[in-house]
């Protein structure tokens, strides 16, 4: 079987993650118990992830003029991410993200988008051709709106499957969410977006059929260490998380998309996909940081079998 093809539109960061023993009090000097950078941001970290599972993946980004920026491309190289599609500015640094993690995994996280957020419809406009070759787009927030709006206008004229990851959450309109096949955001995303509480599974169950109605086809909420359900038109489907000891919770959410996205390319059925990305994104909380604990398909044969 050939590698499925996924393009990711969205963002690269540089990662900036200290841990900590416990969340510090306003005001509070607390120290860190070690100090890891890597390279994150939404956008990535999902290319990074499908990519570990075996598709062929192009990305469509901006990064800065700057050292980090070059840290950026050469980990997408070593990643074998398609690279030729990374443009860069000289107007702004590249984006960062200083997170801080505790002892029970809970982050704080700063995103700084920099070059992200000068990633423009024209730049997507130069990487239409690869876009449209793709079987799966991924799209996200930390780029601008009309710029992941000209993604999935340009997959939905191909026949490709597009996929929103709807983060940072934001009020979002039907011409948007109409280009979406499958809409994925977590329970405050969602809470955003529809205006409805998202406390109890029933709630969180009315707030995707909202989703829908709002235009999207099929929608994923996430919900951490209760896992994630799916609601579709012909059902809605409770996946419980994945018992497991978590480390660090950071970019588990992106492991999940990334995952989702190739077994979707793969041609695996919906939920089979959403029970996948599941184990995966519960895989990556052992370890600290984003991309560096997603795991390599060679990791996974149990699960990939």
């Amino acid at each position: 079987m050939s590698a499925p093809k996924i393009c990711v539109v969205g963002s690269s960061n540089i990662d900036l993650i200290a841990k900590i023993p416990r969340l510090p009090k306003m005001g509070e000097t607390l120290e860190g118990r070690y100090f890891h950078m890597s390279c994150g941001g939404k956008g990535a970290n999902q290319a990074v992830m499908a990519g570990k599972l075996g598709a062929q993946v192009s990305i469509v980004t901006k990064v800065g003029q700057d050292h980090l920026g070059e840290i950026i491309k050469k980990n997408y190289g070593e990643m074998g991410v398609d690279s030729r599609y990374i443009f860069t500015t000289a107007d702004t640094s590249s984006g960062v993200a200083p997170i801080l993690v505790d002892d029970e995994g809970r982050n704080l996280l700063v995103y700084i988008p920099g070059a992200n957020m000068l990633l423009s419809p024209e730049d997507v406009d130069r990487a239409a051709e690869r876009i449209a070759s793709a079987e799966v787009l991924i799209c996200q927030l930390e780029i601008p709106l009309e710029s992941s709006q000209r993604a999935l206008q340009i997959g939905r004229e191909n026949k490709v499957r597009t996929i929103l990851n709807p983060a940072p959450g934001r009020s979002l309109g039907r011409e948007l969410l109409e280009l979406c096949d499958v809409v994925a955001p977590n329970e405050t995303e969602t809470e955003i977006i529809t205006g409805l509480p998202v406390d109890t599974e029933d709630q969180i169950a009315v707030a995707g059929r909202r989703l829908r109605e709002m235009g999207c086809k099929v929608v994923i909420i996430t919900l951490g260490h209760r896992g994630a359900m799916l609601v579709s038109e012909e059902r809605t489907v409770r996946f419980p998380a994945v018992k497991t000891e978590a480390v660090d919770t950071t970019g588990a959410g992106d492991a999940f998309i990334g995952s989702f996205a190739y077994f979707l390319a793969q041609g695996k059925p919906l939920e089979e996909s959403v029970r996948r990305a599941n184990s995966i994104a519960a895989h990556s909380v052992a370890k600290v940081g984003t991309q560096v604990s997603f795991p390599w398909s060679h990791e996974i044969v149990d699960l990939l079998r």
